[in-house]
């Protein structure tokens, strides 16, 4: 049998046994980009009084992704960030739960694999950082909030949540002209396929809070 030949069983061997892994990936990526899209509507596009309902059930969906996917970054990430956004809508020492479950899905995403979807499970840990109030009544720590958005910075520093995110921490915490320098960052981020409604969103978010710091 020719060299030829073989190099084509090869070829066609390995094929057939990478089918599996490439359909298992293709599987993952459809579910993560169909939580993405539900997320966006309800965070962007829901009125306020209907979305702690609507987050409630992406949440259990979220949570049986990541059982299907155990092992992988992507779907702990995204249950965090419907976890965290569940908290946030429904507030008060009643969501403390929800933001420590998250903060573990963060931590165990980054153990996985720190840099998946480009270091997003350092910029919502570092959200839940500065934004809950510290101890004895949370965890909130703004400096380690900063060490975690720079982290998240070095893996994407030309995106949109990783500067709108820095943006808003340095206004929290009086760093006015470097805050305005990020947001206008993200401002002209480039669009992420497929994200034009979190995109358009952030933007939103990114103006309102540049106008907002010009009157200080």
């Amino acid at each position: 049998m020719q060299i030829s030949t073989y190099r084509s069983l090869l070829i066609a061997l390995l094929g057939l046994l990478l089918m599996p892994i490439l359909a298992h990936a293709g599987a993952l990526e459809d579910a993560i980009g169909a939580l993405q899209r539900d997320w966006e509507i309800i965070r962007y596009q829901t009125p306020q009084a209907d979305r702690a309902a609507r987050f409630e059930l992406l949440a259990e969906r979220s949570h049986q992704l990541s059982e299907r996917y155990a092992g992988r970054s992507e779907p702990l990430i995204w249950e965090g960030i419907v976890v965290s956004s569940l908290a946030g809508e429904r507030g008060g020492f009643g969501a403390l739960g929800l933001a420590k479950r998250a903060r573990a899905l963060y931590e165990q995403a980054i153990s996985i694999d720190p840099s998946a979807l480009q270091g997003s499970a350092f910029n919502s840990l570092a959200v839940l950082y500065y934004k809950l109030p510290p101890w004895p009544i949370s965890f909130g720590d703004k400096a380690k909030a900063g060490e975690l958005l720079k982290r998240a910075l070095a893996l994407n520093p030309d995106g949109i949540d990783s500067n709108y995110f820095m943006g808003e921490y340095l206004a929290e915490t009086g760093q006015n002209a470097e805050a305005m320098v990020r947001l206008e960052r993200a401002m002209k981020a480039p669009s992420r396929p497929g994200r034009n409604i979190a995109d358009a969103g952030r933007r939103e978010e990114a103006r309102l809070l540049i106008e907002k710091l010009k009157v200080r």
